[in-house]
């Protein structure tokens, strides 16, 4: 079913940076104003000049940056900051990095390009919804450079390991690079041309459908560019690259595959106490305070019984942290309240399983009464995937509402998606909620970058 093919990957000239940490960045949709800032100061060649930060959610209006972006491209390309490998190839990419459970774990990929298959065609599976603003800038950009900047990360399954292990076998002895990110995760390439390696892979993935775990927008972005490209060329070669997507790849099986959860921070619109609280989860709800200690002593204690909760299998359960008045409640689904709810009988079982689900349709939109498009008009939740972060900016929302706002400033707090229950939904046709996954570490921009020249021709088996 997925087409994989090896391509010549265009990165950065060693010869010309010798510190790559000061080129490579985050993925665009997570770069704030303050942090394009620094990553202009570090270095003139920053990949933030090339994949730009998205500055629109609405019609997207063309500046000039985006012809901007394409004459640093090639005039990169001409002074040989960035170079092109010689010959088509696919590449390992494994990081090494720190669980926020405090473990270190490895987790492998590889990048390849993989051909565009629209949605319907279940080749490649969404989970997410997309926005049009995101895709008309990311589209305006990729037609003016002609590349993909960044890889599309998705998952597929593989419970013997049998493609990184056939990579492994015939890998470069010495890695392409390797650099530490602000994290101190560890990022490394190796390059595989072997070519029996690159047809095992290729035979591989025919039966195989993949799912975006991230890069949705990025994905889609490259549909439309398909699009485009055939009603101006409607005899376009099935080796053009615009045919084509970068992707990293990662089996579902791998033992260091990660997701995070996505906490949410609620602002209610007025005055509620911490008894209020819970009278309101209540409903469908058994509303267990922890009591005694810090708040950071609360909050760890709530996120060790919603873990223990989840490992047995039980219901959904969450934490709820109500900073005005430091108070902590686990909350248990009860096995009835699906039912019940009016909000959850009628979505398809797959989604009433999901805690994002119950957590956003259940608790924040039937229990608070808050709509999905009031939170979204009236920025009334924040995403924050550290717990430390999302409890220190409560506080401090809460000493601001007492002395400037009418906001009670609430934090949920979740239990991580479980990787098959991605798949699940995906296999099923069906869209998570906003921010359902957090897929940890996030893919370096900047290690490899693909040309989408009429020039290119994907390799072929």
């Amino acid at each position: 079913m997925a087409v994989v093919a090896p391509f010549r990957g265009v990165r950065y000239n060693p010869e010309k940076i010798e510190q790559l940490e000061d080129v490579v960045t985050p993925p665009y949709d997570v770069i704030s104003t303050e942090d394009e800032k620094k990553l202009l100061q570090k270095n003139p060649y920053s990949m933030i000049n090339l994949d730009l930060r998205n500055i629109s959610q609405g019609t997207t209006k063309d500046d000039g940056r985006y012809q901007q972006a394409c004459e640093r491209f090639q005039s990169w390309q001409r002074e040989n900051v960035l170079v092109q490998d010689e010959q088509p190839v696919i590449y390992l990419y494994y990081i090494d990095y720190n669980h926020p459970n405090g473990s270190r774990l490895t987790r492998k990929g590889i990048v390849s390009l993989v051909g565009l298959a629209e949605f319907a065609e279940g080749i490649v599976k969404p989970h997410e919804k997309t926005f049009s603003g995101v895709i008309s800038d990311r589209l305006q950009l990729m037609e003016t450079c002609k590349a993909q900047f960044s890889q599309i990360f998705s998952i597929y399954s593989d419970e013997e390991q049998e493609v990184i292990t056939t990579l492994e076998k015939v890998r470069e002895a010495e890695p392409l690079l390797q650099i530490d990110d602000q994290h101190t995760n560890t990022h490394t390439l190796w390059q595989v041309t072997d070519p029996e390696a690159l047809e095992y892979v290729h035979s591989f993935f025919k039966n195989k459908s993949v799912y975006i775990a991230d890069g949705h927008h990025r994905y889609t972005t490259a549909l439309d560019c398909r699009r485009r490209a055939l009603v101006n060329n409607p005899d376009l070669p099935a080796d053009h690259p615009c045919n084509y997507i970068m992707m990293y790849l990662c089996a579902c099986e791998d033992p260091g595959l990660s997701v995070l959860p996505t906490h949410r921070l609620v602002r209610w619109p007025g005055t509620m106490s911490a008894d209020q609280l819970r009278e309101r989860m209540q409903q469908g709800m058994q509303v267990t305070e922890i009591q005694q200690g810090s708040r950071e002593t609360l909050l760890a204690e709530v996120l060790n019984r919603m873990n223990e909760s989840d490992t047995s299998g039980d219901l959904p359960a969450f934490g709820v942290y109500h900073p005005g008045e430091d108070r902590a409640f686990l909350l248990q689904m009860q096995a009835e309240t699906a039912s019940l709810s009016s909000s959850l009988a009628d979505k398809p079982a797959v989604l009433q399983e999901l805690d994002v689900v119950v957590l956003s349709d259940l608790l924040i939109q039937e229990y608070l009464e808050l709509e999905h498009e009031q939170c979204v008009q009236d920025g009334l939740i924040s995403y924050l995937s550290d717990p430390d972060m999302a409890l220190d900016r409560a506080v401090k929302e809460s000493v601001l509402q007492n002395a400037h706002t009418a906001h009670t400033p609430l934090l949920f707090l979740l239990n991580p998606t479980k990787v098959q229950q991605v798949l699940k939904v995906a296999d099923s046709d069906n869209i998570m909620p906003h921010k359902s996954t957090y897929f940890y570490p996030k893919i370096m921009t900047g290690l490899l970058l693909n040309k989408l020249n009429d020039e290119e021709k994907v390799h072929s088996f």
